[in-house]
């Protein structure tokens, strides 16, 4: 149980958290801030949140956890921010899809209390974003990556284990770089390959007219275009080297199907097919 939680990022992930917290009776009072006035009210009269603050580095003040739900770009800046203001013994959590570069700025901003943080990465999400869709629901049965620092308490990692478990989630631990290269091929590649279907369609003269046509396959695979354009920018550039890996893979790969079908390969095109 935890007495205060500070939430910096008021939104789909941040929301949905608090609310599981508060069903689960993990955390008493939830203070937090978001730069948007509206956020914050609408958080307040749905029973997100307890109070907002004015700032960052107000909202983890008398906190002894504190959950960082920003687009992983911006997650240095807060951390900087906050970090005169961080209690003593508040555990510091992030719930960002990168984790190299989370730790990074960790370590620049928090110095010698790098240890109060511990790197999370819930495999869970909306294609709709805002506390408008919080859920409590929403981790509920999802896995969710603990990637610690080398400096990361241990104390501070298995309260945060046991605040996912507790949520009902599966906890595994991962490397941060094994974590950026496995999400790159699983998550966010199949993003960036969405996107770039969508503006593959409507960059062709009858767009309108094709994606009318569209079926219930062709909703399944490009449901996820409609995510967090925010979010999505900074996680492809966050995770740059590996999503460029992963986008030159998939090229090649590409230009084999389109070499059997140019050559007319039907055998050749099966096995491709069949494999996959």
């Amino acid at each position: 149980m935890f007495n205060r939680l500070g939430l910096i990022g008021c939104g789909l992930m941040g929301g949905s958290l608090a609310l599981a917290m508060q069903r689960a009776r993990l955390v008493r009072h939830v203070t937090a801030y978001s730069p948007g006035a509206h956020t914050l009210q609408m958080a307040r009269q749905a029973g997100v949140i307890h109070a907002a603050a004015h700032s960052a580095a107000e909202a983890v003040q008398h906190a002894d956890l504190v959950v960082i739900a920003v687009p992983v770009a911006a997650i240095g800046g807060v951390l900087q921010e906050i970090a005169g203001a961080l209690p003593d013994q508040a555990i510091v959590m992030d719930v960002g899809s990168t984790k190299q570069n989370v730790i990074d700025a960790a370590r620049t901003a928090l110095g010698t209390r790098v240890g109060q943080f511990v790197p999370a990465h819930p495999i869970a999400g909306k294609e709709v974003a805002g506390v408008a869709h919080a859920d409590a629901d929403l981790y509920r049965g999802k896995q969710v990556i603990l990637t610690p620092d080398r400096n990361t308490r241990i104390g501070a990692l298995q309260q945060v284990t046991a605040l996912w478990e507790a949520l009902g989630c599966r906890v595994q631990i991962m490397r941060a770089q094994a974590h950026d290269a496995a999400f790159a091929a699983i998550s966010h590649l199949p993003h960036l390959t969405a996107f770039a279907l969508m503006h593959s369609l409507l960059n062709q003269n009858d767009a309108a007219d094709i994606l009318a046509l569209g079926g219930s396959g062709f909703r399944d695979f490009s449901r996820i275009a409609a995510s967090d354009a925010e979010m999505w920018r900074d996680i492809f550039l966050c995770n740059r080297e590996e999503v460029l890996q992963q986008t030159d893979w998939l090229v090649d790969a590409l230009h084999a199907f389109a070499r059997a079908i140019e050559d007319n390969d039907g055998p050749r095109l099966q096995a491709m097919i069949a494999e996959a």
